[in-house]
């Protein structure tokens, strides 16, 4: 009995130790793809880069915080057009009570009064319509002053992301360098080897490769850097990639920054930015506001007109035969004030010198921006021309670099003439990866400078 029931034991507990074996397995497994997927980094492109930037930024969701502001500041603007009701109550308590001659109660001992009270005042200016107009162009101002912050922070964004791009480009091309010396350095060390070149070179190449390892180190820690200021601009962690904008002869089209222009004519782009800038919109509703204010500030000149009416209920203890218990009344008065020592006619002064500044502004505001245009289109202009000859450079110094490195290996050039040519190359391949990315911005600065970046942005309307 005792054998059969010990190996059915046996049996039993290494089951049991099988499956918690397979349940840990599992749970190792699951917990590590859980992290694999944790750790992942996510890939962003520049447009999903500016909607986590939008939702994020601070200084856009100030900006949200104004327009909140003056819609409230339009709901008090209209509150004002509508009467008051209020309720009130009062208790009196008297020393000691008094009577007339006649035995008439004319002090209780205690009194009592309640009621409702109606109030209505407005100038006969209209002064009151006028605030509720300068708080709906209120709220206006501050929407474009919205749109301005958002376009503005988009450029920060494309700045930062191009950074990143240019800084990674520059690490492939430093790593690319190290390489290439890698192998020049060897063969100079095999033709030393066997005797056709002298110690120098080999010690020149040398010197090359730790200069281009140096170089390597800065690349790598810029690129950090560059990620991490991106990441702050944007608002997220640093485990994150982003994707490259490949650079098509749709990209090099400068027509679709505003087909209206067919020519790109910088007259053309002007009186865009003139109509499309958020901020001159901005401006103008300000000028509109200051044109409001002086009719507002006028609008103390004339009479305020003050509309009233009462229900009131009274008791008395002792009560009195003569007691009005209660009482319904209306009444009608006007205000004028004569004379105020000047304040007035200052206020009017004040708001007309306002409304000149705003007029000032707008127009100095307006050739900043004329001239904002004119640098991003000539920018851009030449960047895209220098592209060209830049891709012919490098193309060169490639052929270049090939025919030398060949000719050092059969003793035809000397190790000088190989370090020349690299040279050569990295400076075209920094040179070109520069302007590419620089012509990129640009154009982001352009769309900028004539009001459209937001606009162009897919999935605007899911942020706007």
């Amino acid at each position: 009995m005792t054998g059969p029931t010990s190996k059915n034991n046996h049996r039993k507990r290494g089951r049991f130790i099988r499956k918690k074996i397979l349940f840990l397995i599992f749970l190792f497994l699951a917990l590590t793809f859980s992290a694999q997927k944790t750790i992942a980094q996510k890939k962003y492109t520049l447009e999903e880069l500016y909607m986590v930037a939008l939702e994020n930024a601070e200084k856009v969701l100030i900006a949200k915080e104004e327009v909140y502001l003056s819609e409230r500041q339009k709901d008090k603007a209209l509150s004002v057009l509508f009467p008051k009701l209020s309720a009130f109550g009062s208790f009196t308590k008297y020393n000691d009570e008094k009577f007339s001659q006649g035995g008439v109660i004319t002090q209780p001992n205690e009194a009592y009064s309640w009621g409702l009270r109606l109030d209505q005042s407005f100038s006969l200016s209209g002064r009151e319509l006028i605030a509720l107009r300068i708080s709906q162009k209120g709220i206006e101002k501050s929407k474009y002053d919205l749109y301005s912050i958002k376009e503005s922070y988009l450029v920060n964004v494309s700045l930062a992301y191009f950074n990143v791009l240019k800084a990674k480009k520059f690490l492939e091309i430093a790593n690319a360098n190290v390489q290439r010396l890698v192998k020049h350095r060897d063969a100079a060390l095999t033709r030393l080897k066997v005797g056709e070149v002298t110690k120098t070179a080999l010690l020149r190449a040398e010197a090359e490769l730790s200069g281009a390892k140096s170089e390597l180190i800065r690349a790598d820690n810029n690129l950090k850097l560059a990620k991490s200021m991106l990441a702050t601009t944007v608002g997220l962690d640093e485990n994150f990639e982003i994707e490259d904008i490949p650079l098509t002869e749709e990209g090099l089209d400068l027509d679709f920054l505003l087909p209206r222009c067919k020519l790109l004519d910088i007259e053309c782009l002007k009186q865009t930015a003139f109509s499309e800038r958020a901020d001159l919109k901005s401006l103008k509703v300000l000028m509109k506001i200051s044109q409001d204010q002086i009719s507002y500030t006028k609008g103390t000149y004339f009479p305020t007109l003050i509309m009233e009416g009462a229900w009131i209920k009274r008791e008395e203890n002792p009560s009195s035969a003569l007691l009005n218990k209660e009482s319904i009344y209306g009444g009608i008065k006007i205000l004028f004030p004569f004379f105020e020592g000047g304040l007035r006619r200052a206020e009017v002064r004040e708001a007309e010198s306002k409304m000149k500044q705003a007029e000032l502004i707008y127009e100095d505001s307006k050739k900043m921006v004329g001239t904002e245009v004119e640098n991003a289109y000539f920018d851009l202009i030449t960047l895209k021309g220098m592209m060209k000859s830049l891709e012919d450079q490098l193309s060169f110094a490639k052929e270049n670099f090939q025919s030398i490195s060949k000719q050092f290996e059969f003793g035809l050039a000397s190790s000088i003439d190989v370090i020349d040519a690299n040279t050569l190359l990295i400076t075209s391949e920094r040179q070109l990866a520069e302007v590419i990315y620089n012509f990129q911005m640009s154009k982001i600065r352009l769309q900028k400078a004539i009001g459209i970046l937001l606009k162009s942005v897919n999935g605007y309307l899911l942020i706007n």
